[in-house]
């Protein structure tokens, strides 16, 4: 018997594997959050499938998404980005990530971990809402309003509410799948 999944990941085997392993899974590792903010930071303004495909090249381009070597990348490194096929080559993104890099370190320094100041906006609990097709969860809420607005403050780049949203729907900070995927309650 085959489960009911997502509408927005069947037919793609790659989709359905993050979908099915990781999307909606509540992430409290720091590493792993940067890894997401990352990964969303690119897909602004194209498809997640992009990303996914992408997504060993970019590890290997990024240093296993190493926030800290990300930090102190230089100009010969942003240059070697830009000239990398393998990832999106954007300049202001690759900017970006090392900006949020080295802010990322310094939320941490303020509240112990990225993951204690991140998972506050939601009482340390996921919202499970309750969607019924896909189609149908928001592209932003206020929560994710205010949550861009204070990293858009401390200096982040490219954390807009629509892609703030989109990595809480990643790291499980929000419970968007349709409530008759076998996910839903498993997250």
């Amino acid at each position: 018997m085959t489960k009911h999944k997502c509408g927005w990941c069947v037919g793609d085997t790659l989709y359905e594997a993050y979908h099915d392993q990781e999307w909606g899974t509540p992430v409290y590792d720091d590493a792993t959050l940067f890894e997401f903010l990352i990964l969303e930071t690119f897909q602004a303004g194209l498809s997640w499938i992009t990303i996914l495909r992408k997504r060993n090249n970019f590890f290997d381009a990024f240093d296993q998404f190493d926030y800290k070597k990300i930090a102190k990348y230089n100009d010969t490194k942003k240059a070697e980005l830009l000239q990398n096929a393998g990832i999106i080559r954007n300049k202001l993104k690759v900017n970006a990530t090392i900006t949020n890099a080295q802010l990322f370190m310094d939320i941490q320094q303020e509240f112990g971990s990225f993951s204690t100041y991140l998972w506050a906006y939601v009482n340390e609990k996921p919202i499970k809402n309750k969607v019924e097709y896909y189609k149908d969860a928001p592209a932003n809420t206020p929560l994710s309003d205010a949550l861009s607005k204070d990293l858009k403050k401390r200096g982040f780049k490219f954390v807009g509410s629509t892609v703030i949203y989109a990595f809480m729907q990643a790291v499980g900070m929000v419970n968007d799948h349709e409530t008759g995927c076998f996910r839903y309650d498993q997250v």
